[in-house]
């Protein structure tokens, strides 16, 4: 596409108005200079579908789509839209948000089983490219899988042999997929109230995969026909989802490449280097970009580098692989979702390498432009643009696939022209939190605990907890919402855990550094920051460890003080800019398991006030957790802060507390 084309034919993006963040901007800026079309002016130019953006309109079977659009003035009365085959509004939408939570689940739970079959690969010694890192961690989960860490020899309790122990971990795991009969075992993690409210209910997960299946099934035509029916079978798809499959993903990747704890890196397209070879990675499955690192790192790599005239390799990350190797390697970020236009048109990236969830199929249209070697490397997801190379991964050949990557990349990197512009914004951040590392943080390992941020919680310094999530959007401006809404609640003295593209764009704009807290944050949680050096907005990880935050709140549940069950703690959920499907199973999820939960820009139920009602109000009588919608960051952020001030006058702890300085018998009194 020419310059002139464009001029005279579409509308061109705003740089400003599509985007919050300033090296964005100057992408936009110069991909009209260049003539090529981006996601931003793609939005500009195709408006959303006023009903099908409303979850009204059913296209499950040929005689559709039949389109139920909502009567001038809102419904008064009885609500009488019917399809042909007579489905009502209510049903359609629940059908539609359904299949949505269908297709997130899968996602994230098929990534899952990916990294499960990678682990069986490794328990077996099948491939020299993975082995077991973290053995503590490997014990630690292997009992919620029913998996025995001792044996008793002679009377006497003896550690089980590791490999032993890894490959009955791998043959469990795989095994919640599609077992025939029992219930999911993490579910048992859950605090018992949480669990008896699951067995009341009936939505205990029989197998992931079942729960989706049940799902299609259902949806189609002329099959449940019941709202409340289909939530429920919701309910299942998302608890495998969030309870299953990520979590599984979350413990299985943390056992094989090691568990998190905090480090240093950067941010922003600005770490890309003129004078390096530059390989961004983009995607949300870890198993070969692990690779990759350890390709790209390697001597042999780096001097090969040089015989073609790049003074090293930089390795960057888009969207969820890039926190995968973040969190573990410190790899720089170089920019969430929409951001992967962008990282190309800075002219400098040698090789993209993409795998699995959020790649743009226009990445090819724009690497037609520039140098760029284009790599996909899984088997479903290809894509059908001719200039698009395909190497598929093998974990039994890992090595050999990534080393090939690498080479190409670096070969590539005589073919860069001469027009470059990487900008020069980057930020500094401290990623890589998780469930382990918070306790540590808090007490070190003398004293490790959750209790110290219940008791910070409870004498008000913390107000409350936020997990604030998920994508960016392009009918927003680009990572506003994100950042107003953290800012709001961290300036209100809530702390913030975060995941996936939310992790990316926090880091970004600076408020992942122990510093931040001084700038941004309320005195209560500015004191926090500096006094254990931890930064206000805690990155957790990529889009599957949102598992992670769920077993932080059944920990600080444990630590006590604070309630009997999730739905109970003074804390809210948010994803300001949601994208994708999986971010309604994560959603659903959270709502069912007692987290108020607030989106941003639009709802896909809208258009069914009853069925909207139910998700906002009822499910809340049923699990404590309920969906909200503000399309206002000031008043997302107080949503959220209305209501952990709610549960903190229901805990009592809303009052003002004297500050105590307890000796060690106040706290011997506590523990006992």
């Amino acid at each position: 596409m020419t310059e002139k084309t464009i001029e005279k034919g579409p509308k061109l993006a705003d740089p400003i108005e599509a985007s919050y963040e300033v090296s964005t901007q100057e992408m936009i800026v110069r991909s009209h200079k260049l003539g090529i079309e981006t996601i931003f002016d793609r939005a500009v130019n195709m408006k959303p579908c006023n009903i099908g953006i409303q979850g009204i309109c059913c296209k499950n079977c040929a005689m559709g789509p039949c389109r139920l659009p909502l009567p001038k003035g809102g419904i008064e009365g009885e609500d009488t839209r019917k399809g042909l085959c007579g489905a009502t509004a209510n049903t359609i939408a629940a059908r539609n948000f359904a299949r949505m939570v269908a297709v997130g689940a899968a996602a994230h739970s098929d990534h899952g089983r990916c990294v499960a079959e990678v682990f069986m690969a490794a328990a077996k010694k099948e491939t020299n490219a993975y082995r077991i890192k973290d053995t503590q961690k490997l014990i630690a989960i292997a009992p919620h899988l029913n998996v025995a860490t001792t044996v008793e020899v002679d009377g006497v309790k003896q550690q089980r042999d590791i490999d032993e122990i890894a490959l009955e971990v791998a043959e469990a795991a795989l095994n919640e997929w599609g077992k025939s009969s029992g219930e999911l075992l993490y579910l048992k993690r859950a605090p018992q109230p949480l669990q008896d409210i699951w067995n009341k209910e009936g939505v205990n997960p029989r197998n992931i995969d079942r729960e989706i299946v049940e799902i299609m099934h259902r949806t189609h035509m002329g099959v449940d026909q019941d709202y409340k029916n289909l939530i429920k079978q919701c309910t299942r798809a998302s608890l495998a989802d969030g309870w299953g499959g990520s979590m599984l993903a979350t413990d299985l990747q943390d056992v094989l490449f090691g568990t998190p704890t905090p480090l240093q890196s950067e941010a922003n397209l600005g770490i890309m280097k003129k004078d390096h070879v530059n390989i961004i990675v983009h995607g949300h499955e870890p198993v070969l970009s692990e690779v990759i690192v350890a390709v790209a790192q390697s001597q042999e790599m780096l001097d090969y580098a040089k015989t073609k005239g790049a003074k090293g390799i930089q390795l960057g990350g888009i969207c969820c692989t890039a926190n995968e190797m973040l969190q573990r390697h410190g790899i720089p970020t170089a920019g969430n979702f929409l951001q992967q236009e962008m990282a190309i048109i800075t002219g400098a990236c040698d090789a993209m390498v993409v795998d699995i969830q959020c790649v743009m199929q226009n990445l090819a249209n724009v690497a037609k432009c520039f140098h760029t070697h284009l790599i996909t490397t899984h088997p479903i997801a290809r894509m059908e643009q001719d200039n698009v190379i395909h190497i598929e991964f093998n974990e039994h050949y890992a090595l050999e696939d990534a080393t090939r990557i690498v080479k190409m990349a670096i070969d590539n990197f005589q073919n860069r022209g001469a027009d470059v512009m990487i900008p020069q914004h980057k930020a500094t951040q401290i990623a890589g939190f998780g469930v382990e590392s918070i306790e540590y943080h808090l007490g070190g390992t003398f004293r490790g605990t959750y209790y110290t941020l219940n008791d910070n919680i409870i004498n008000g310094r913390i107000r409350g907890i936020a997990g604030v999530v998920g994508c960016n959007n392009a009918r927003s401006r680009h990572n506003e919402m994100h950042i107003k809404v953290i800012k709001e609640l961290i300036k209100n003295d809530v702390i913030v855990l975060t995941t996936g593209c939310d992790g990316i764009t926090a880091a970004i704009h600076g408020l992942l550094t122990p510093e931040a807290g001084q700038v941004y944050c309320g005195p209560g949680l500015a004191e926090i920051c500096e006094t254990v050096g931890i930064p206000p907005v805690l990155h957790l990880g990529s889009c599957v460890d949102n598992s992670r935050i769920l077993l932080a709140a059944t920990e600080v549940v444990k630590a006590g003080g604070l309630g009997k069950t999730i739905a109970d703690l003074p804390a809210a959920g948010s994803a300001p800019e949601w994208m994708s499907e999986k971010a309604i199973s994560i959603g659903q999820y959270f709502v069912t398991s007692g987290v108020y939960t607030v989106f941003g820009g639009t709802f896909p139920t809208s258009g069914a006030p009853v069925f909207h009602n139910y998700l906002s109000k009822e499910l809340e009588k049923i699990y404590g957790g309920m969906w909200d919608l503000k399309t206002d960051p000031i008043e997302h952020a107080w949503a959220m802060i209305n209501h952990i001030d709610k549960k903190r006058k229901e805990l009592g702890i809303d009052k003002a507390r004297e500050r105590v300085l307890m000796d060690m018998a106040d706290r011997q009194a506590l523990e006992g």
